[in-house]
């Protein structure tokens, strides 16, 4: 039960930040460089899982009026990301997007966070249960990046689009939605 809710939670349509950040985070690196993707999209889940074990078991976290407009900011720094790093990055700047993500995980987990301590407060001992619904979210990432990696290989293999229009095309309009978002949901707290 509670890996396929941590599965379904990063494929639900009504968590698409979710999937718009998973996105971007599978951009970050070519395809050839796969080891690296992975240690990335594991250090989102790592800061994400942190958040939630925090809230469950300390019952704390930050007002989801505060929570949710930081998450959609998130993205659009992320998309930012992309457009001004260059295209070879060195060897030594992997660790500012390493940081960057795990710093962004912790902020995504407290988006869920409230749900899953109603969700777990039936729960005799958290940590199994916690445990499988992370590792059902790292399941979906997985799945989910590995999907864009196919996509992106066919249309750049068969159809031959250019990757370069194609990442920069999808950069700049998943930034332009986390734009939108973060006005939305910035606009009711003034």
């Amino acid at each position: 039960m509670w890996f396929s809710l941590g599965f379904e939670h990063l494929l639900d349509l009504n968590g698409y930040d979710h999937m718009l950040f998973v996105t971007l985070l599978a951009l970050a690196f070519p395809l050839k460089h796969w080891g690296k993707l992975l240690v990335l999209i594991t250090a989102f889940t790592l800061g994400h899982s942190l958040s939630l074990a925090a809230s469950v078991v300390w019952k704390e976290s930050l007002p989801q009026k505060i929570v949710e407009p930081c998450i959609a900011l998130s993205i659009l720094i992320t998309a930012v990301y992309h457009l001004l790093k260059k295209e070879a990055p060195e060897k030594k700047g992997d660790w500012v997007l390493y940081s960057l993500t795990l710093g962004f995980g912790l902020l995504h987990g407290m988006g869920f966070s409230f749900l899953l301590r109603s969700l777990l407060g039936r729960e005799e001992s958290v940590f199994l249960p916690l445990m499988y619904f992370n590792l059902g979210i790292e399941a979906a990432q997985l799945l989910f990046v590995a999907v864009l990696l196919g996509i992106s290989v066919f249309l750049k293999s068969v159809i031959r689009v250019p990757y370069k229009p194609f990442k920069y095309t999808l950069v700049c309009s998943i930034g332009l939605v986390a734009l939108k978002i973060t006005i939305e949901r910035l606009l009711p707290l003034f």
